[in-house]
């Protein structure tokens, strides 16, 4: 096949459904298919996802597999690789709606791009407004610079912030956000899948790395437009907007990424930055009377699994 798109369902049947409903001009019937997986969601969700593709004559393109676990956006992704044999696949969040032509240009970016191992659109809101879905890594000095949120020191430290500003033309970031991203056959096959320790986050950053150490270049194709409709397909957006505290799995991959790349001491420093910059945020709240920006018990959180940071994030939400 050509293009093989894997959406991941966990109890978000509605979003596939729509997600499904814009694909369905998009693709070429008989040289791409979808794999719906659908993480255990134990609800109805394939009966309505079924009912969907049956209704609307989808059978020729879509099939849905059950895993027997919900073991996490890697492993759920994994799945559907291994399901469908193509070109290129594509991962797809469930809380997207496919902007017309979309496909058709990623596609034609991986032709035109061979350096390019993983290509992503531009990610955007239901009325076009841009989102930032290009980064740098993340790093212990990042750490230092998010928890802080001070200008003066955002400002001196400016190589090391995560979020990259909105781009109208394409650039090649560090990595990009896998809410969707196209991955050439030819990096699965020489990288291999992705790492199934995560259970969600850092993941994207973590294969983007991988792909970047085995030479390949990371490609934001802004051309393509992709709305994200964020948070749909997990909680974590919404609690952190809301400061509320996202679920433990955030902090096992958070260990794991910093242990994976930096080494037992790099993670330590990520805590320690992350501490220093948030006294500084603290005095500023306190002598401004200002609103914290930082969710509830981050700064225990941000402990979880130091002891063992390369145990798994799927072990971490089956403990909590």
């Amino acid at each position: 096949m050509r293009l093989a798109i894997i959406i991941i369902n966990y109890r978000t049947p509605k979003l596939v459904i729509d997600c499904l409903t814009s694909l369905q001009t998009e693709i070429e019937v008989g040289r791409d298919a979808v794999a719906i997986v659908d993480n255990a969601s134990a609800d109805d969700s394939i009966a309505q996802i079924e009912g969907a593709i049956a209704e609307n004559g989808w059978s020729q393109w879509v099939k849905v597999i059950a895993s027997p676990v919900n073991g996490g956006f890697s492993a759920g992704n994994n799945l559907g690789i291994a399901a469908l044999t193509a070109d290129a696949y594509l991962l797809l969040n469930s809380d997207t709606i496919v902007r017309p032509g979309a496909i058709a240009k990623l596609l034609s970016a991986k032709d035109n791009h061979p350096e390019a191992g993983i290509i992503g659109p531009r990610l955007e809101w239901l009325d076009g407004t841009p989102q930032r879905s290009c980064f740098r890594y993340h790093s212990p000095i990042g750490e230092l610079i998010d928890a802080a949120a001070t200008g003066p020191i955002t400002k001196l430290l400016k190589k090391y912030e995560v979020s990259l500003p909105v781009a109208d033309a394409p650039i090649e970031p560090d990595w990009i956000s896998f809410a969707c991203a196209l991955i050439r056959r030819e990096v699965i096959e020489r990288v291999g899948l992705m790492d199934e320790g995560y259970f969600m986050y850092f993941d994207d950053t973590d294969y983007c790395r991988r792909v970047r150490r085995a030479g390949w270049k990371i490609l934001h194709y802004p051309y393509a437009r992709v709305v994200h409709l964020r948070g749909g397909s997990s909680p974590v957006k919404s609690a952190i907007a809301t400061r509320k505290r996202p679920p433990a799995y955030l902090y096992a991959s958070r260990s794991r990424y910093y242990r994976k790349f930096y080494g037992a001491p790099g993670l330590w420093l990520a805590n320690l930055f992350w501490l220093a910059g948030r006294s500084v945020s603290l005095v500023r709240e306190l002598v401004g009377n200002r609103q914290s920006h930082i969710s509830e018990r981050t700064a225990r959180d941000i402990w979880t699994n130091w002891r063992n940071p390369l145990q798994s994030s799927f072990l971490c939400v089956k403990k909590s």
